[in-house]
């Protein structure tokens, strides 16, 4: 990025930044209710396809496993998944949505939706469209786990880095979810109440 940055790019910085906040905040509010967070959410889309193991879930969703962990822990202990033994592999855990989980993440997609401004001026594809030039423009320099989001249909598989320092990647800080037991979270950074 440049030192003289237009003042255009400048103030889209800053309306991006907003506007993330905004939505996990209706977001938060949606799903309250359901007892979910976005981090559960986000864990509960990745398993809607089929069962994987942590490790793979984790991949899927760019978490850390252990971080993910205590999200599974509080789903499981809620009925919407469940975790068994692999029998290949005992050290593995499967993990499944029940059928509790599938209504759960049906109910949770719905809060989401109606969450989300309901204008038919705003170009959606276009937001989209432009969103990912920007996030693709940025410095080729960045951390490797800056990713935007895939979704839990593109399972692929990425080398495990191993992080340093005890920073989060923005993976994992979508995934995070607060210490409290009250539950409301975020999409970017689930601990961050603006």
């Amino acid at each position: 990025m440049t030192s003289n940055l237009d003042p255009d790019a400048r103030n889209s910085y800053r309306l991006i930044t907003l506007a993330a906040r905004l939505v996990q905040r209706r977001q938060d509010d949606a799903l309250a209710h359901l007892g979910l967070t976005r981090a559960a959410v986000i864990a509960l889309e990745g398993l809607a396809p089929g069962p994987l193991n942590q490790e793979q879930l984790a991949d899927a969703i760019r978490v850390q496993s252990q971080t993910l962990g205590r999200i599974l822990t509080r789903l499981e202990a809620a009925g919407h998944i469940t975790r068994t033994r692999q029998a290949t592999d005992r050290r593995q855990l499967k993990v499944e949505l029940t059928e509790a989980g599938r209504t759960a993440l049906e109910s949770a997609r719905h809060a989401e939706i109606n969450a989300y401004p309901d204008d038919p001026s705003i170009g959606w594809k276009v937001l989209q469209d432009e969103l990912t030039k920007f996030v693709s423009a940025l410095p080729a320099n960045r951390h490797p786990e800056v990713l935007p989001f895939v979704a839990p249909d593109h399972r692929t598989r990425r080398p495990h880095t191993p992080k340093t320092g005890g920073r989060r990647g923005p993976g994992e800080e979508l995934a995070q979810e607060p210490q409290s037991d009250a539950q409301p979270a975020r999409a970017v950074d689930p601990e961050r109440k603006d």
